[in-house]
């Protein structure tokens, strides 16, 4: 029976021991999880400040953006501002030398008028002086031709005498006329 006892010291052994692994194997686990935990818990805080870092740039990002879009806003109203003003006095200038324009047309055709009648005014002369001088030579031409029919017996007259005075000169001198 001896040898009986030794089995039950050796199983009682066996079961202490294994009650000591366990709990040293449950020791060892609550380190490893507490170690976890501590890893994790310092991976949180990194994750916590890399967030806040990264909400503070957002904030400095969108700050600067706000900044930039208002200053380009402001740059946009006064180019803006300057673009209207400019089309306000081009389009004043516009109107001035469209006043200008129609001034200097209504002139010329108000001088093209002028001109018209003056040219109408200048034919409406000549053509009568035209007609009065046409008059003054029909009647100049009526009255010398009258008095060359009033003269013309006369010079008829004169002629024969003096063609006939030349004809016996000619029969003096021993010339025919008709040879002449």
């Amino acid at each position: 029976m001896p040898p009986k006892m030794k089995e039950k010291g050796r199983k009682a052994a066996a079961q202490k021991k294994k009650k000591n692994s366990g709990a040293a194997l449950r020791r060892d686990e609550a380190r490893r999880a507490k170690a976890a935990k501590d890893l994790m818990k310092q991976r949180l805080q990194g994750l916590e400040v890399e967030l806040e870092r990264a909400q503070s740039e957002t904030k400095a990002i969108y700050a600067e953006m706000s900044r930039q879009q208002q200053a380009l806003q402001e740059k946009m109203a006064a180019h803006s501002k300057q673009l209207e003003e400019r089309a306000r006095g081009l389009q004043e200038q516009l109107e001035i030398c469209q006043k200008k324009a129609k001034a200097a047309r209504e002139e010329a055709e108000q001088a093209l008028g002028e001109r018209d009648q003056i040219l109408a005014q200048l034919q409406a002369h000549v053509t009568d002086m035209e007609a009065k001088y046409e008059e003054i030579l029909h009647g100049s031409l009526d009255q010398l031709l009258a008095k060359m029919r009033a003269v013309k017996p006369q010079w008829d007259g004169d002629i024969l005498r003096l063609h006939a005075r030349h004809k016996e000169q000619l029969h003096q001198f021993g010339l025919n006329p008709l040879d002449i």
